[in-house]
């Protein structure tokens, strides 16, 4: 009995972000099933109530599976169960229209040698995901120390560029039109500047808080902050960037600018080192 409470306990949790354009509720399933116990379905609808109806903008419902299985099925295994919830919502009284996506993602690949705990990895990705999206707030220009948004000759360790106009959509690691505008604009500037060296780092927002990575729709895998500071550091390469000044990696959720999803969907640059160029006599 202890441990179906318990069991219960993990599968109502729901999971808020600090986040102020949305907020997530996550439920789960048991293997190769879709079907919705109605405790389960009340906890998704009692989310949904809880919130200021007044801001809520639209509500999102994606279902996933685990790694086991062929895609074609997983598929249909996964819209069933985004299908259900849906189903459920709309008869407690959810406004279907306000529900504008309802996609079944397949399967989550897992990686193996990278899990202490591969059955428990495995029934965190068979899951719902309900997102509740916002009414956009007006947001303040970003007024932090050391975040400029262009590389000068005076950088020093520490100090982070942020590139307001290289934000990702959700679940996507590839760059936009004018992503690549922006990073056009910064090569030049690197280029100009060739002492300074910088670490490519890769956001994410809106995760589980037991997952502090995201999903990359196009792999299937739990990388895409890293996928996304590797796509930035791979035009950079085009642009001929050197790679001996340049280095990437994923930080998945850990930092947040507390500004909006939309904008924790980014990359930005991190000064590693500044050395003025030795003047050849």
């Amino acid at each position: 009995m202890k441990r179906f409470l318990s069991f219960l306990c993990i599968v109502l949790t729901s999971f808020t972000f600090a986040q102020e354009e949305e907020e997530v509720h996550s439920i789960f399933f048991e293997f190769d099933k879709y079907n919705l116990k109605e405790l389960q379905a009340d906890a998704v609808v009692g989310f949904v109530s809880k919130i200021d109806t007044s801001r809520i903008a639209s509500v999102q419902i994606y279902g996933y599976c685990d790694d086991r299985g062929k895609d074609e099925y997983n598929f249909v295994l996964s819209t069933n169960r985004a299908n259900a919830v849906k189903n459920k919502l709309v008869e407690k009284g959810i406004k279907s229209k306000i529900i504008i996506t309802l996609e079944g993602k397949g399967r989550i690949m897992l990686d193996e040698d990278m899990q202490t705990n591969v059955p428990e990895a495995r029934s965190k990705n068979r899951r719902v995901d309900v997102v509740v999206n916002f009414k956009p707030i007006e947001i303040e220009d970003l007024k932090i120390p050391g975040v400029y948004n262009s590389v000068h000759k005076d950088a020093i360790i520490g100090d982070r560029i942020y590139l307001d106009k290289v934000l990702f959509e959700r679940g996507s690691s590839k760059l936009t039109y004018q992503a690549k505008k922006e990073l056009d604009r910064l090569a030049v500037q690197l280029q100009k500047n060739k002492s300074i060296h910088f670490e490519i780092q890769g956001h994410v927002c809106c995760t589980p808080n037991f997952q502090k990575e995201a999903v990359d729709r196009d792999t299937k895998k739990r990388a895409l902050s890293t996928n996304r500071a590797q796509r930035v550091y791979n035009y950079f390469l085009l642009k001929q960037i050197s790679k001996t000044r340049m280095t990437f990696k994923g930080y998945g959720n850990t930092q947040s600018l507390k500004k909006g999803s939309s904008l924790d969907r980014r990359v930005e640059l991190l000064i590693t080192k500044n050395e003025t160029p030795v003047k050849k006599k």
